[in-house]
């Protein structure tokens, strides 16, 4: 598990936060289908050569921000050395060349100077400069993005997508999942019975409701939501409960993508 792991208690059992990613050939969104491809052109995946070896690992998701930056989670930055690490632009099957996908390196990584390790203090965001610049083939797009502090209200329906988890015993198909996934406001999400005092302002919840949430591989990657007549990416997958990934009033956690657009618009 990576950085410190902080534990609540609520209702007489302890639910401990825990990073929506892993070291693991693929894995995917719980609840979710096969997304139909072409669809989510944002969504990268982000790989890992850990071992030298010339094997690289799906660990995290991503999103094309600009021609040579991607957006993933600060906890998905398993090492600083960016020569380790690639991108996957207009990927859709992990196990198969669809003859769609863009494999670009990593030049430079920029974490969030407020992350410290620790999930429920937020700031669980990081930027990746690429070797080179994503191209239009066809098959990849840039993120549009919300405006800045913008919130969406509770119950409004969002996507997530990933190769993460579809189940907790591991089950991993390597087609793109989406999943529709009801947002929850700040007032609910941060109520003791939820996430309690995990849950910043800073943050976005969504699910909640036992059926649909991440998991382990979705780390990183978008919550897709459809306002002002676009596709804009809202959150970023942040932590989920330890154990079972779709639990009842412990919604998926996103870095919340408004409160961070300044420090975005720094880096690149």
């Amino acid at each position: 598990m990576i950085g410190l792991v902080a534990f609540l208690s609520l209702v007489g059992l302890i639910c401990a936060e825990k990073p929506f990613n892993h070291n693991v050939h693929n894995e995917r969104v719980i609840g979710g289908s096969n997304a139909p491809p072409n669809k989510w052109k944002w969504q990268i995946s982000l790989q890992q050569d850990a071992y030298n070896d010339g094997s690289y690992y799906h660990i995290c998701g991503g999103t094309i921000i600009d021609p040579f930056n991607v957006m993933t989670a600060a906890h998905c930055i398993l090492s600083m050395d960016a020569r380790t690490y690639r991108v996957v632009a207009g990927e859709y099957n992990l196990y198969e060349y669809d003859g769609s996908e863009q494999f670009i390196g990593v030049d430079r990584i920029t974490v969030h100077p407020g992350w410290t390790g620790d999930l429920g203090n937020g700031n669980d965001i990081a930027i990746m400069r690429l070797s080179q610049p994503v191209y239009d083939n066809g098959y990849v797009a840039i993120a549009e993005f919300p405006y800045a502090g913008e919130t969406m209200p509770n119950g409004f329906t969002c996507y997530i997508t990933g190769w993460g988890l579809i189940d907790f015993y591991g089950t991993v198909p390597a087609i793109l999942q989406e999943a529709a996934i009801p947002v929850v406001g700040h007032s609910v999400c941060s109520s003791p019975n939820w996430w309690g005092s995990l849950a910043k302002e800073t943050m976005v919840c969504a699910g909640g409701d036992g059926v649909i949430s991440g998991c382990q591989g979705d780390s990183g990657g978008p919550l897709n939501c459809y306002t002002d007549g676009a596709w804009r990416v809202h959150g970023v997958v942040s932590y989920g409960p330890a154990g079972m990934c779709n639990q009842v009033t412990k919604p998926t956690v996103f870095t919340k993508v408004s409160a961070f657009q300044d420090w975005i618009l720094s880096v690149l």
